[in-house]
C-alpha cells in the first residue's frame, strides 16, 4: 500500500460500506430512543458509545505495534467507516442550534456540554479499557 489510503479504490470502498453500516445503526438507535425533554437522547448515546468505540479500537490497533494491512483495514472500515457513520456532531450542532432557536439556552447549554464532555469521558475509557485488554 504505497498509494495514500484515500487514493487506493479498495480502501475507499471499505470506508463507504462501513458508513453504511453505520449510519443505518444510527438511524435505527435514532428512532428507538426519541428525545426526552428536549434531550435529544438517540445522539447524545450514538456519539457517546462511539468515542468508547473509537477509543477502544484505536488503543488496541495501536497497542498491536507498527500497522499492518490489517490494522489499517480495521482502522478504516470500522473507524473512519462504521463509527464515523455511527457518530454525528452535525446532528449535535444542528440540535444545539435548534433549541437555541427555540429559546432553550440552558436546555442548549446544558446538552453541548454533557455531550462534549460525556464523549470526552467515554473515548478515555475506551482507551483504558482497551489498554487493559492489551496488557
Amino acid at each position: 500500500m504505497s498509494r495514500p489510503h484515500h487514493l487506493h479504490g479498495g480502501l475507499v470502498l471499505l470506508v463507504a460500506a462501513g458508513g453504511m453500516v453505520g449510519t443505518a445503526g444510527r438511524y435505527l438507535l435514532s428512532t428507538a430512543l426519541p428525545q426526552q425533554d428536549g434531550w435529544p437522547v438517540g445522539t447524545l448515546v450514538e456519539n457517546v458509545l462511539g468515542a468508547f468505540l473509537l477509543g477502544l479500537l484505536l488503543e488496541a490497533l495501536v497497542r498491536g505495534g507498527r500497522e499492518t494491512r490489517r490494522g489499517t483495514v480495521l482502522r478504516l472500515g470500522l473507524g473512519t467507516g462504521v463509527l464515523g457513520g455511527f457518530t454525528t456532531f452535525s446532528a449535535l450542532a444542528i440540535e444545539v442550534e435548534r433549541l437555541l432557536a427555540d429559546g432553550q439556552w440552558a436546555l442548549a447549554a446544558g446538552y453541548a456540554v454533557t455531550s462534549l464532555a460525556a464523549g470526552l469521558l467515554a473515548c478515555l475509557v475506551g482507551v483504558l479499557v482497551g489498554a487493559r485488554r492489551s496488557s
